[in-house]
């Protein structure tokens, strides 16, 4: 079990910034919380700078300004670094190595000691189900291949903070479950996970908390039941038209569904003003067909997030939201 921060965030970041050329600004003030032991989701549409957010994170790029920790220290402080696994985006190994001697190679920069690395090494090939193929040549691997390989190196140094920058791209759905296995296994290990992906589903299914970043802005950032408390409601499937009484009441919406249904819609997350609305349906002999509570996706998030509500289309890369600087 990793020994998690007492009250300290994982990830707290302040004011990140980060202009590139002095033309193209990349981030725009970046205030981000990520708590410790949990699984955090950074999403955002192409161009939004998650891939910039997670180099800084990990000295890879500079910023422009930025203040904030990670595991309690600041930003960029070697020896906590050593703490931390990260896997790129778009990562690159020597072709002539096999699998176990990737793992090897990299645990050995981290300075994880030869026993200690044979040892992970078998039990982390293991965990990404790539056992079988430890002594082929990275060479003959697919996308999938290696993005489990790179997960597997990533937790060579026995991180208690990981980075993961797109861990499912190229993998098939049968791996991109056993990857969300090995994310939620982490996080029962009280390991902090940060996750960049573009898969909503993906971050839908092990994410507590997720921010979706807009042209280098935090447009949301929260729980899931925080970011769509608004709109939750129940909704209760009828056949034919609804009576005169839901008609004429102010807190039902009725619309129709096909030729011969209608829905009624009533918004709030409590079910207790919903059950005399029940009651009174089947007292009437009204047919209910199903009843269920509904809420936004994190796919019905992000279209809000990226949507310019004076036009109703996407923002477009490089244009600041809500007139900040271009």
């Amino acid at each position: 079990m990793v020994k998690q921060s007492n009250g300290q965030m994982a990830i707290d970041l302040h004011n990140v910034q980060k202009m590139y050329r002095g033309k193209v600004h990349a981030l725009r003030g970046i205030d981000m919380q990520v708590h410790p032991g949990e699984i955090f989701g950074l999403l955002g549409p192409n161009g939004a700078g998650k891939s910039t957010l997670v180099k800084i994170m990990m000295t890879v790029v500079r910023p422009t300004q930025a203040s904030g920790t990670m595991l309690g220290r600041p930003v960029g402080h070697k020896p906590t670094l050593g703490r931390v696994g990260y896997l790129p985006e778009h990562h690159r190994f020597p072709q002539y190595l096999t699998g176990a001697q990737v793992l090897d190679f990299y645990a050995a920069m981290a300075n994880v000691s030869r026993t200690e690395r044979r040892r992970r090494t078998a039990e982390l090939l293991d965990v990404v189900g790539m056992s079988e193929w430890a002594n082929k040549k990275i060479s003959s691997y697919s996308k999938g291949m290696l993005q489990r390989v790179g997960l597997a190196q990533a937790l060579m140094n026995d991180p208690q903070l990981v980075l993961l920058d797109e861990p499912t791209d190229g993998v098939d759905p049968v791996g991109r479950r056993e990857i969300r296995d090995v994310l939620v296994r982490l996080r029962d290990e009280g390991r902090t996970v940060f996750l960049n992906s573009h898969l909503l589903s993906e971050l839908e299914l092990v994410c507590s908390r997720v921010a979706i970043l807009v042209q280098g802005e935090v447009a949301m950032q929260g729980s899931l039941d925080d970011l769509t408390s608004e709109s939750r409601r129940y909704e209760i499937l009828i056949l034919g038209s609804p009576p005169g009484w839901v008609k004429e009441n102010a807190d039902v919406r009725h619309e129709p569904v096909g030729v011969d249904r209608t829905r009624l819609v009533m918004q709030g997350a409590e079910p207790g003003p919903v059950q005399p609305i029940v009651d009174r349906l089947r007292s009437d002999g009204t047919t209910i067909v199903s009843l269920q509570p509904v809420r936004e996706n994190l796919e019905d998030l992000f279209l809000r997030a990226v949507t310019d509500p004076s036009t109703g289309k996407a923002y477009k890369p490089g244009a600041a939201r809500n007139g900040g600087a271009s």
